[in-house]
């Protein structure tokens, strides 16, 4: 079976997206689409919206035949360990594409600058620190380099669009792990990726939604029927992100053990000094994150960094995890047509497929050896994401359900397309 693959949020699942969906099976004539989905903490370093297994059963509901968790530490990184991780994951799944949406909506000049940045990685690397050090931060640090190094037909400023930043790291990824996938873009319509208005096409950003959402606005024209009838009825009982409980819970971790920050992933640079003194004086999340950002530091780079400090994503361990791509992935949500390709691929998956928690640890541990460093890792990334789910409960407006350890309880999400 023809599978093609979409890397994702759905933070919500707007009509946007089924575009993508749509366009990717048509462009790629796929019979299956998998997507790979960040958890409950997501690229931008924020909670999402709603719960993972809420937005899986969106994905379904709209036509996704197979959603799988892209694991926390990659879901919650900037764009070259996030496209890393999404393409590690679609290869061990043994997807025949990937199509992403761009600014672009051609891969060509995606591809050359792709190209460019991995064959001359050295100097981009070195390029990037000197920038750095002269208080630069990192997506300008990038911007310069293309512009200055780039060929001159190329519009670097294009290609420094969000989307396509994205796009041209997931081409980066299929060649740093020699992926037979094979890649192709869609154009983005409708509203930018940060834009706050609806576009073209009655289609918003999610960040619009999610704006729209806050001031209580309606949003059902924006999402799918099948969508909404999800998610008004978890939005109606308070199920969704709360910025002041993940305040709250933010400052407690920063004084509960201030020597202890500097263990933390992204934690660098004295940056820790500077979280006490704001955490102080702060009294939502906005003020913390206006106190934290300055000219090297990016609002992304800082969230990231609080999400690493909440879930306590230790600064040795996550680049080990890097190093080596997810060691299991979790399968949230499957179609009919999705159990069969599954079914046909089993042979060809490169890490185990988790479907059950029961046996989890017995399941890796026959996988990888229970002494060797592989069951380490997977242990690892395993803990994480159990501590990512029960902390993600604590942030909601309100927690229904009678346990917080859900990835041992939740059932997997089953839909009948064939």
């Amino acid at each position: 079976m023809r599978a093609v693959g979409l890397i994702t949020e759905y933070n919500p699942f707007h009509n946007g997206h089924l575009h993508h969906l749509q366009e990717s099976l048509r462009a790629t004539d796929s019979e299956v689409s998998v997507a790979v989905m960040s958890g409950h903490f997501l690229q931008r370093g924020e909670p999402a919206l709603v719960d993972k297994w809420v937005r899986a059963e969106m994905g379904l509901a709209a036509g996704v035949d197979l959603v799988v968790e892209l694991p926390l530490p990659w879901a919650c990184s900037s764009a070259p360990d996030f496209a890393r991780g999404a393409v590690q994951a679609l290869d061990a799944l043994g997807v025949d594409s990937l199509c992403f949406g761009s600014e672009s909506g051609v891969i060509g000049p995606l591809q050359v600058c792709a190209d460019f940045l991995h064959d001359n990685n050295s100097t981009v690397t070195k390029k990037t620190a000197e920038f750095l050090r002269q208080g630069v931060n990192y997506p300008q640090a990038r911007a310069q380099i293309l512009t200055e190094l780039l060929p001159e037909n190329l519009d670097s400023e294009a290609l420094s669009a969000p989307n396509n930043i994205l796009g041209i790291e997931y081409l980066k990824a299929l060649r740093q792990i020699s992926s037979a996938i094979r890649p192709m873009t869609i154009q983005r319509i409708g509203a930018g990726y940060h834009d706050t208005k609806i576009g073209l096409n009655g289609i918003a950003s999610a960040t619009g939604i999610r704006k729209k959402i806050e001031e209580s606005e309606p949003i059902a024209d924006l999402l799918p029927a099948v969508v909404s009838t999800i998610l008004k009825p978890v939005m109606s009982v308070g199920e969704v992100f709360c910025a002041d409980s993940y305040f709250r819970l933010l400052l407690a971790q920063v004084f509960r053990n201030p020597a202890g920050l500097v263990a933390s992933w992204l934690v660098e640079n004295g940056i820790e000094n500077r979280l006490l003194s704001v955490a102080e004086s702060s009294s939502s999340l906005e003020e913390l994150l206006a106190g934290l950002k300055s000219r090297q530091l990016t609002r992304t780079r800082i969230q990231r960094m609080l999400v690493s400090l909440l879930l306590g994503m230790d600064k040795i361990v996550v680049p080990q995890l890097f190093s080596v791509g997810p060691r299991y992935l979790h399968l949230l949500a499957v179609s009919a047509k999705g159990q069969k390709f599954l079914a046909s691929s089993r042979k060809q998956r490169k890490v185990p497929l988790i479907q059950n928690f029961s046996r989890v640890y017995a399941l890796l541990k026959r996988y990888y050896g229970a002494e060797s460093n592989e069951y380490y890792l997977a242990s690892q990334q395993l803990e994480l994401e159990l501590r990512a789910t029960k902390i993600y409960t604590l942030l909601l407006q309100k927690y229904c359900r009678s346990t917080r350890n859900r990835d041992f309880y939740e059932q997997l999400r089953i839909g009948t397309s064939f």
